[in-house]
């Protein structure tokens, strides 16, 4: 499918939020879907996610959720810009969070080429963390969650009320991916949020790719899996297609 992009500020708390656009170019009205970066910023690897969406239909919004303390930071996945993004990471606040993803969905509602009703979100890292808290805070229909660091750590973000304490909440079906072999999200912490989603009655599947790691997604970096990529994208691709239409 043919699609075009675009540069979009969002207005936000005042302010605004940068962001990369992908749509069809047809310019018909179709469901939209938010794609959380990771601390590398709205860089090459989310913006080509974007495209992907995109081409599925979907008017694809990644928005710059580091606008507050760096805005436009894009980073490269070796290990200087690592720790640049781990600096901006470190920023990061709950209640700011939120107020980001209602933010870029209330800027999807306000577009003519967006049928607002059901709205999706997809992130990767932090993404996948403010993915879940996305759903958790906003009326999102679907969510997928791609290796989502911290959901069920001690705080959230900013030293927030841990995350998962706010599963109840969510009213969309949610998936949570996750990578068997990933030193940052340790599997008691991936099986606290299996267990949370099914405490709270949420719709949500938990897939773990036994033998991957972190970034398993991302074909830039040295994690990446090939076969765990393609399964994980089938998966999307359905939740969106079944939640969204």
């Amino acid at each position: 499918m043919e699609i075009q992009t675009e540069r979009p500020q969002i207005p936000v708390a005042g302010g605004t939020m940068g962001g990369y656009l992908a749509r069809p170019a047809d310019g018909e009205a179709r469901p939209a879907v938010v794609v959380w970066m990771e601390i590398f910023g709205v860089n090459s690897h989310i913006r080509e996610v974007t495209d992907r969406v995109a081409r599925e239909g979907y008017v694809a919004l990644a928005p710059d959720f580091f606008h507050r303390t760096a805005p436009g930071l894009e980073l490269t996945y070796q290990e200087p810009d690592f720790e640049k993004g781990i600096a901006e990471l470190s920023k990061l606040k709950a209640d700011q969070m939120i107020t980001d993803a209602k933010a870029a969905l209330a800027y999807l509602r306000g577009r003519p080429d967006v049928r607002g009703e059901k709205l999706g979100v997809m992130g990767f890292c932090i993404g996948g963390h403010m993915t879940y808290l996305t759903a958790c805070e906003t009326d999102v229909a679907a969510a997928a969650s791609f290796y989502g660091g911290g959901i069920a750590a001690p705080q959230g973000p900013g030293g927030a009320p841990p995350t998962i304490g706010r599963t109840g909440k969510i009213r969309g079906k949610i998936l949570c991916l996750f990578g068997g072999k990933d030193p940052h999200i340790p599997l008691d912490q991936v099986e606290q949020v299996r267990g949370a989603l099914a405490k709270e009655g949420v719709d949500g599947d938990v897939v773990v790719y036994d033998d991957v790691d972190h970034g398993f997604f991302c074909d830039q970096r040295g994690s990446y899996d090939k076969a765990a990529a393609e399964d994980a994208w089938k998966r999307v691709k359905a939740l969106f297609a079944e939640e969204l239409a």
